[in-house]
């Protein structure tokens, strides 16, 4: 799907209508020559009812601002110690950007107001180190935040924190991010960076679940950069945090964010919870659905051709595979109980999604099915992806004997001559 095509953005307006994403931009990338398309990118959002978060750092404008007064930063990323000279350096990289961000917000007729929505604390003292102006967010002002999302307003909120004196802190923005994240209740987190997708032992890693990335990082060398380990600790912080979706984006790439939003396959990288992928029971409402899915496959003749009327009559004997709420793939189990058999039928993933494991997940699910149903055997039909079947399946080839009779004799009068697998379940 082209991320400017409607029919696809429209499959997920429901969705997203009036729900919070946060936005969380490098530094490196507000100074970038694609920034400006990002921020049309963030008027399609607003235009679609989206609320906006906008959290930017500004790591590369403060080492950029000690080069130019030859100044030694004590810290860039804002995790570190924060000296006077370094939280000046960062006041000032952090307020012009956000002049540079309000501008190009109204050049796309977006409000957008900076906030101090940030109550923070000093970090204070560890390990015998006093961290002197690097800060911890005590609590982020989520009245003002929807007060100001409420009459459609952008918020622009720096990696500064402030406390009830009027003193000001420096924040690691990731952090800053997350927190924001999990006080709205935010059902994305996009993290836009230099890179195109979370780096680990030099892997680029597109999908992971929030439990196997916490795996990843408990390990005694993780395998991160340390750019990269903030933020995959970030987003799984995030995770835990309530938000549904993290992402991690290349903000060099055109259409990246709409790319990333508007499609299963995204650009760069999504963590996500237990509920991201699932398989589900056909309803009567995806009919057209699965039609839609396996149309390619029938018109190749990989499938048989089945009418509305003949799924509608065996509704209950389809599943559908969902990422984000989106179906990718199908398949059926029918059971003919008094054999002992069931026979796993219409197999289809979208290809967009092939090579996946998606294909051998509904293999599996439909052999736990017809075990959970105490059948003794599974019967499958292909002309074409028979050796799919006993590579990744274990099913071997059968006869036509191995049909029920009804179903031998549907399969005699197609003509399609389809090879008959066969694989015991006990």
């Amino acid at each position: 799907m082209k991320p400017t095509d409607l029919r696809g953005i429209l499959h997920y307006i429901p969705q997203f209508r009036e729900r919070t994403f946060i936005i969380a931009v490098d530094g490196a990338i507000v100074t970038d020559e694609n920034f400006a398309n990002i921020l049309l990118d963030i008027a399609v959002l607003r235009s679609l009812s989206i609320r906006v978060v906008l959290v930017h750092g500004a790591a590369a404008q403060i080492k950029a601002l000690a080069e130019e007064q030859q100044i030694t930063p004590s810290d860039i990323d804002g995790d570190g110690i924060t000296d006077a000279a370094t939280l000046k350096l960062a006041l000032t990289a952090a307020n012009r950007l956000t002049h540079e961000i309000l501008e190009g917000l109204s050049a796309n007729d977006l409000r957008a107001a900076s906030t101090n929505a940030l109550v923070a604390h000093p970090l204070g003292i560890l390990q015998g180190v006093d961290q002197l102006f690097t800060g911890k967010i005590d609590r982020v002002d989520t009245e003002l935040l929807q007060t100001l999302l409420a009459h459609g307003i952008i918020p622009v909120i720096p990696p500064l924190g402030f406390d009830g004196e009027g003193r000001t802190y420096r924040v690691n923005s990731d952090g800053v991010a997350v927190a924001v994240a999990g006080a709205l209740k935010a059902i994305k987190l996009i993290f836009i960076t230099t890179t195109d997708t979370l780096q680990h032992q030099g892997r680029g890693i597109r999908q992971i679940l929030v439990a196997e990335l916490e795996s990843l990082l408990a390990q005694q060398s993780p395998g991160f950069t340390p750019e990269m380990l903030s933020k995959a600790q970030h987003a799984a912080a995030a995770c835990r945090a309530g938000v549904q979706r993290v992402h991690l984006i290349n903000g060099r790439v055109d259409e990246g964010l709409l790319a990333e939003v508007f499609s299963n396959e995204g650009v760069g990288t999504l963590v996500y919870a237990d509920d991201y992928q699932q398989i589900r029971r056909a309803l009567k409402k995806d009919v057209r659905s699965l039609l839609a899915l396996i149309k390619r496959s029938v018109a190749s003749d990989e499938l048989v051709k089945r009418t509305r009327t003949s799924i509608e009559k065996s509704l209950a004997d389809y599943y559908l595979f969902e990422i984000d709420k989106n179906p990718v793939g199908c398949v059926a189990l029918h059971v003919h109980p008094e054999l002992g058999k069931g026979e796993l039928a219409c197999l289809f993933v979208n290809p967009s999604h092939e090579n996946q494991g998606i294909g051998r997940k509904l293999i599996q699910f439909v052999e736990n099915k017809a075990r959970e149903l105490e059948l003794r055997e599974l019967i499958a039909l292909s002309t074409q992806a028979f050796t799919y079947f006993q590579n990744k399946g274990g099913f071997t080839e059968g006869s036509p004997e191995d049909l029920p009779p009804g179903r031998r004799e549907k399969y005699e009068q197609s003509g399609r001559r389809s090879k008959i697998l066969v694989k015991k379940l006990r």
